[in-house]
């Protein structure tokens, strides 16, 4: 029989293949999306979709905004997907798959896809993915599952972002076709939106920090220029003087 991985070992391994240090204001994001795909890699109910893959990408890709060095981002992923042994090409590909139907078919196509369960031609092999989740009486619910959902009806639907009644109506018919726990699904994306909120204010503020930041210190080398030409000047002059 074999053994499942330990948290230790996924956290091990991510840090064997992410070498460089992580920007202190991102790693508890960092961290947070490991032991959460964690968890859920190890439980077994749990079945990779793509739907889940979106949700990762999204979280992963929103929350990371603004990280610096901008080129770790893609070192950073890829460490999280391998740790939990996956493929992070998969979840990219995968993801792109999902979120391009909001892009072929109309909003009122996609909502009664994901909303009524009526089959989608775009959405090919995606139409046998939601039947499987739908007649899965131990489907595994994630948070990452319903923000990939969300992501897709978001896209398709940009008015269920600010209108409160509209996204209640949607994503109530969403959990009642593919057997949701609404309780927890509007736990979820309560929380998740939230926390962009609060990402969003503390980017902004950290860019506010940066920008002080750069000119105090273009004000400290200006001021350093100057003071290196006026003692340039003042040799100059006292050449001068000598002679």
């Amino acid at each position: 029989m074999d053994t499942l991985r330990t948290l230790s070992e996924t956290k091990r391994t991510f840090y064997t293949l992410h070498t460089r240090p992580l920007n202190s204001i991102y790693r508890r994001v960092i961290e947070e999306l490991l032991v959460e795909m964690h968890l859920l890699t190890v439980n077994i109910d749990f079945k990779y979709d793509p739907f889940y893959a979106l949700g990762v990408v999204t979280v992963f890709d929103t929350f990371m905004q603004g990280y610096q060095p901008e080129k770790d981002k893609e070192s950073i992923f890829n460490a999280i997907c391998k740790a939990v042994e996956s493929d992070p090409q998969q979840y990219r590909q995968d993801a792109e798959k999902v979120k391009s139907i909001a892009d072929q078919a109309s909003g009122e196509a996609v909502t009664a896809w994901l909303c009524e369960a009526k089959p989608l031609d775009q959405a090919g092999d995606l139409n046998d993915i939601l039947q499987g989740i739908r007649e899965n009486p131990r489907f595994k619910y994630s948070r990452l599952f319903i923000i990939g959902i969300y992501t897709v009806l978001e896209k398709a639907n940009p008015e269920i972002v600010n209108d409160d009644k509209k996204r209640e109506e949607v994503l109530n018919n969403c959990c009642q076709a593919l057997n949701l726990p609404k309780e927890k699904v509007d736990k979820d994306l309560d929380l998740y939106r939230s926390n962009l909120e609060k990402m969003e204010q503390a980017r902004s503020v950290l860019e506010d920090v940066v920008r002080a930041d750069r000119k105090q210190r273009e004000r400290r080398e200006q001021q350093q220029q100057e003071k290196s030409e006026s003692g340039v000047e003042l040799e100059k002059k006292e050449e001068n003087t000598e002679v």
